[in-house]
């Protein structure tokens, strides 16, 4: 668990070099407040007792996701090098051989540094914000918290229909999930049966959407559109700003939060790393 003189430390760090770069770093607050202690997931390095180099490792089921940076004035000695090398070992104690570099697309010093390590484009990811967009409620969809074993095995079984896990991975990602104080795990039901998922974690004035699946039988008749419109109202009347993320190759998705009242303001590009 991160103390929170060392959260203090990180968000002071990513201030400064998201203002010195103009970009957003994706270091998942979220997660690193609620680190359970059981694997070494964040890597430091320290200049005369000050935090310069900072590297988080989020653990996505069947992947894992790397996100880092360096102090401006501490770049070209190879910190970040030593960081990764870090990570990346960490990692592979794990048995997961799938890991994926996250920068900011804009974010040329990150560009430099990838074009000298083994990694491959994967894949670009959106960040949305919702705006002010007249949205209409609709009863037949509603949703309700998920609290039973019966709502965990539809959790697992969506995450491996709509995202790509197999069962054993859905299974430790979904029970990591619901050990996170700070989500909500709702199940989306349309005409009084499961439909789907959505999780929604609220911090800082600021709600995020997650895991947003619906069964794909179901897809096609507006139950994912009627679910995110009752979230996002929701989440509104709390006073609280409301953002979500998607794959660019989503091209469905895209289009349906767009409808929705939800625009890109910024986007993180992922790099496989070549094992």
């Amino acid at each position: 668990m991160l103390t929170q003189e060392e959260l203090a430390a990180i968000k002071e760090l990513q201030e400064i070099c998201e203002k010195d770069g103009g970009f957003q770093l994706k270091l998942n607050f979220d997660m690193l407040e609620n680190r359970a202690g059981q694997e070494k997931e964040d890597f430091f390095h320290y200049e005369d007792d000050k935090l310069v180099g900072f590297l988080g490792s989020y653990d996505f089921g069947n992947k894992v996701e790397l996100c880092g940076m360096v102090h401006p004035d501490y770049r070209k000695r190879c910190i970040f090098t030593r960081l990764l090398e870090q990570g990346v070992e960490e990692t592979k104690k794990r048995n997961i051989n799938k890991i994926l570099l996250n920068a900011p697309s804009t974010s040329q010093s990150a560009k430099k540094f990838l074009t000298a390590i083994p990694c491959s484009f994967f894949v670009a990811e959106y960040q949305m914000k919702w705006h002010n967009a007249e949205l209409s409620e609709d009863p037949s969809v509603t949703l309700r918290l998920s609290t039973t074993s019966e709502d965990f095995d539809t959790e697992v079984l969506l995450e491996v229909l709509a995202f790509g896990f197999n069962e054993v991975e859905a299974r430790m990602f979904n029970q990591q999930i619901r050990e996170n104080d700070s989500e909500q795990n709702f199940i989306i039901e349309a005409d009084g049966k499961t439909a789907g998922k959505i999780r929604v974690a609220e911090a800082n004035g600021e709600a995020w959407i997650y895991g947003f699946a619906v069964f794909p039988e179901l897809q096609g008749k507006g139950i994912g559109r009627k679910a995110l419109t009752k979230v996002v109202k929701t989440e509104v009347q709390k006073g609280l700003s409301v953002f979500l993320e998607v794959e660019a190759k989503n091209a469905h998705a895209l289009k349906l939060y767009e409808s929705c009242g939800f625009r890109s303001y910024h986007s993180q590009d992922y790099y496989k790393y070549l094992i």
